[in-house]
């Protein structure tokens, strides 16, 4: 089974433009989580894949492997998709450029769900992580995910799920944290079919596995990192690094 890891990376980010190549002790963001990737030493190979002359250069000028996109994306799995699809791989692992916290155990967990999966039932596994803190399940920056009984994934929202009408009911909240692991043909399917109405109304791409009946199973992880959005986080990135 050949597993690989692609970091999708945009410069242009809505709420923080260039994020990506701001400094995080004395390298930039995504050279930090490119290296991060590649020292988990999980993978058979690791590529950014960008639309980014800068993301580009910046990464086969530190010995990295970069893909310049083709086309125009929307979201970081259709980005992924088109990289991949000339590629003889059977499983991507998709790490956040915008997270250079990565570990290797949470990576590892999201592998070892396919290589139980004997029968290929699992489409994509994901990252989950309980959250407590009443402002971040309020968050809509924070998307929240519910699962089943065997942590197969029912929905992603970026409201409260489930809403607590029953506060004594006992249900914990947790945070969908944006590291998928994908089959090959599952991400390709994924490339092709249309934006459906949840997906759209929410904003949230995996929806769209969701809503054409693809399985995802859900990890839980207590890494949680710090997923650089705003130049906040970035200053708390710093000061974890240090």
């Amino acid at each position: 089974m050949k597993i690989i890891s692609m970091i999708p990376a945009r410069y242009s980010a809505t709420r923080f433009p260039g994020k990506l190549m701001q400094d995080l002790g004395g390298k930039t963001v995504i050279c930090r989580t490119y290296e991060a990737t590649v020292a988990t030493h999980l993978f058979d190979d690791v590529f950014v894949v960008t639309d980014s002359d800068i993301i580009y250069n910046e990464i086969v000028k530190n010995g990295g492997k970069a893909i310049m996109s083709v086309k125009e994306h929307d979201c970081g799995s259709d980005r992924i998709a088109e990289a991949v699809e000339g590629l003889d791989v059977d499983i991507v692992i998709n790490v956040q450029g915008d997270e250079p916290f990565t570990d290797a155990e949470s990576l590892k967990k999201l592998i070892e769900v396919f290589k139980g999966d004997t029968d290929k039932n699992i489409d994509l596994a994901s990252l989950m992580v309980h959250i407590t803190d009443q402002e971040e399940i309020n968050n809509p920056n924070t998307v929240k995910v519910i699962v089943d009984q065997s942590n197969f994934a029912l929905y992603f929202s970026r409201s409260p799920i489930p809403y607590p009408r029953d506060k004594n009911a006992g249900v914990k909240y947790y945070k969908h944290k944006g590291v998928y692991a994908f089959r090959k043909t599952a991400i390709l399917d994924f490339y092709k079919l249309p934006m459906l109405p949840l997906e759209a109304s929410e904003k949230i791409e995996c929806i769209r596995y969701l809503e054409y009946g693809k399985s995802i199973k859900m990890v839980e992880t207590n890494v949680q990192g710090v997923e650089i959005d705003t130049p906040e986080d970035l200053e708390r990135a710093k000061k974890l690094w240090k």
